[in-house]
């Protein structure tokens, strides 16, 4: 028995073998084959049952196999896994689109009515019926051909550009000399040699881990190793070599026009941001635009302190993007006497753990049991979720960064929730590993963000998998893992958790002031460096699809006179976001929009007197964590808000109000 088909109940990752999962995928294809052929050809009359419900379960063993082999793939990669994804994303695709062009399936769903059914049953017929709509059912002839030719292809290319960026990232770095290291904290020295150790070399290591190179940045004196490593960083595929992504992008952006086009509408952000919440992409346009004006006055006028800064080190000519979160973090101790270095103690890996879980205890009572089950890294965690002694979920953390692990941070999940099916949900992230791993805020609050998403699939409690957990509008699968963050602000939950590791003592109370005071500090630099990235990503999907990118991307940016010591967050050539799949693409303003509604929903706890008030927070649980996409997500939030918020909340909390 190929043991990813068995009857497991947690992987069992040390049977699980690479040889594995090809034969896993040929069955369990074969399987959900014969399952759809069979729901397509049934003689009886379309019903919910024999139709959607038989679709629910139709892929069951792939579901199983793809559920292990995806997160793996992202969190632990091998050649062998590599070369699978390159070789399956052609045939997912294929599987898929032979789904959607399957037209007596697509026959028996479109003679589906609400008659009969449940509120939830309904919302899933119509979501399915979108979704074959959407993807090309009522298509035919060489229109249905070419639309099979177009998603195959951008499969193949998401997947190329996502391992040309891990290799890229793999292939650079930078040996560390004693000089090299002057000026850096203990904790960025014992994260350079813990990347050396990772990569079986001896010394200290500088690599393109964000959770390395933006602490190097903040701390290095050394200005031109600053230069040399910040434009590593930002040029990671686009180097010229075998791994460069523009060529890419570029036919990227013309399959999907291409795609829009065959579907009928006038561009792919139209297309895509028709089941968004936004709806349209003059409404995203509209949202970026109110936040970009306040934002880069701010970061202008502190690029002009920044520069003031520089020039008293003695150095002439501009402040340039390799300079600013130097100057920043020197002028961050200088106005809120707060040193990072002094700060990180307090916010150990383990204790921000217990924080995001002490939480969620106390919103939703949950609990955390350490698991003992077979893991695919000795690094990973995994503990069991209950509630009052009933099991509700699994949850898997992987925490520290590796050169078999794609950058970033993510939640995923092994198997969603279902009618009587417990979810296993994933965390993965990049921190820098130190004995023991000790976090700076933005770490800390990256930890509680993916939490957040991991509570929106462990709490997720729907009868169809299809719409459950995270299932809902891109602009609205941001709200639970930005609003949790704001948990992380709670001086109560730092009073508690926040302790040196050392010594155990809580954070002092005035280090905590000046870290709650100061966190609007560089909103100016980080919302612009964001919205550069999010009006960049709308420009190439709203119109005709530029032919270079590249010099796209720079009309645009000059076109919002971009300052001159900040750049995208993501250029185009590593913004996986867009391009190593369909995810975000013309979405990347949702973490914006769903912030507009983080920001009102905190408002709700902070009305009620009591962050953690019972109310509010079965409110919270009962109209969005658990509800995943049975209703639309303008609803489910008026349901626990009572209205839709303005952005008022948000300026505020990114100190932009002024």
């Amino acid at each position: 028995m190929n043991p990813l088909l068995s009857d497991w109940s947690f992987p069992p990752f040390d049977a699980i073998r690479d040889e594995d999962f090809a034969p896993a995928f040929d069955t369990a294809l074969a399987e959900a084959r014969a399952n759809i052929a069979a729901i397509a050809a049934n003689p009886e009359a379309p019903s919910f049952a024999n139709t959607i419900e038989a679709l629910e379960g139709a892929e069951a063993a792939l579901d199983k196999v793809a559920g292990v082999f995806y997160p793996l793939s992202g969190a632990e990669s091998t050649t062998a896994r590599e070369a699978l994804q390159r070789e399956l994303a052609p045939k997912m695709s294929a599987f898929s689109s032979e789904i959607i062009n399957n037209r007596a399936l697509f026959a028996r769903i479109d003679a589906l009515t609400d008659d009969g059914l449940t509120p939830e049953q309904a919302r899933v017929l119509y979501l399915y019926k979108q979704m074959f709509v959407r993807s090309g059912a009522r298509l035919e002839g060489a229109e249905a051909e070419r639309l099979t030719a177009v998603k195959s292809r951008l499969s193949v290319l998401g997947t190329e550009f996502s391992q040309n960026l891990l290799a890229e990232e793999r292939g650079w770095s930078r040996a560390l000399s004693a000089e090299d290291m002057e000026g850096l904290p203990d904790f960025v020295v014992d994260a350079a040699k813990a990347a050396a150790e990772e990569r079986g070399q001896e010394g200290h290591l500088l690599t393109l881990n964000r959770s390395l190179i933006v602490p190097f940045l903040q701390f290095s004196p050394r200005r031109e190793l600053r230069r040399v490593a910040y434009e590593a960083w930002v040029a990671r595929g686009a180097n010229g070599n075998e791994h460069d992504n523009r060529a890419i992008a570029a036919e990227t952006l013309a399959l999907r026009e291409e795609r829009a086009k065959l579907l009928g509408y006038a561009s792919f952000a139209d297309y895509k941001l028709e089941p968004e919440m936004a709806k349209t992409p003059a409404a995203v346009r509209d949202l970026l635009m109110r936040v970009w004006e306040p934002a880069k006055v701010k970061a202008l006028e502190d690029a002009e302190v920044l520069a003031r800064m520089m020039h008293a080190d003695g150095i002439n000519g501009d402040l340039e993007p390799w300079d600013w979160r130097y100057y920043s973090e020197k002028r961050r101790v200088a106005e809120h006497d707060l040193d990072e270095a002094a700060l990180k103690p307090y916010l150990s890996l383990d204790a921000m753990i217990e924080a995001s879980f002490d939480v969620a205890n106390r919103l939703f009572g949950l609990e955390f049991p350490p698991l003992d089950v077979p893991v695919y890294h000795p690094d990973v965690r995994v503990w069991q979720v209950t509630r009052g002694g009933k099991p509700l979920a699994v949850f898997v953390g992987d925490y520290f960064a590796r050169g078999s692990k794609r950058s970033g941070a993510w939640c995923t999940a092994i198997r969603s929730q279902k009618a009587e099916v417990t979810p296993i949900v994933m965390n993965v992230c990049n921190f820098a590993k130190g004995s023991p791993s000790l976090l700076s805020y933005d770490d800390a609050r990256t930890l509680f963000h993916e939490f957040g998403h991991a509570l929106h699939q462990m709490l997720s409690d729907v009868t169809y998998g299809f719409i459950s957990g995270t299932s809902v509008a891109r602009d609205f699968v941001e709200l639970p893992s930005q609003l949790y963050e704001h948990w992380l602000e709670v001086p109560e939950v730092l009073e508690k958790h926040a302790r040196h590791y050392r010594t155990g003592e809580p954070m002092p109370k005035a280090m905590m002031e000046r870290l709650l005071a100061a966190l609007t500090y560089d909103q100016g630099f980080s919302t612009v460096e964001f919205l550069g990235s999010a009006l960049v990503d709308l420009a190439f999907h709203d119109g005709a699809a530029p032919a270079d990118p590249m010099a796209k991307q720079a009309e645009v940016l000059a076109g919002l006179g971009m300052p001159k010591a900040i750049r995208m967050r993501h250029a185009t050539p590593h913004f996986s976001h867009v391009f190593s799949g369909d995810g975000y693409s013309s979405g990347y303003y949702s973490y914006m929009w769903s912030e507009v509604m983080d920001a009102d929903a905190f408002a709700a706890f902070e009305e009620a007197g009591d962050y953690f008030d019972p109310a509010v927070a079965a409110k919270l649980e009962e109209h969005i964590l658990s509800a995943g996409g049975s209703r639309d997500a303008e609803e489910l939030y008026v349901a626990f808000r009572g209205r839709m918020p303005g952005v008022e909340a948000m300026l505020k909390g990114r100190g932009l109000d002024a």
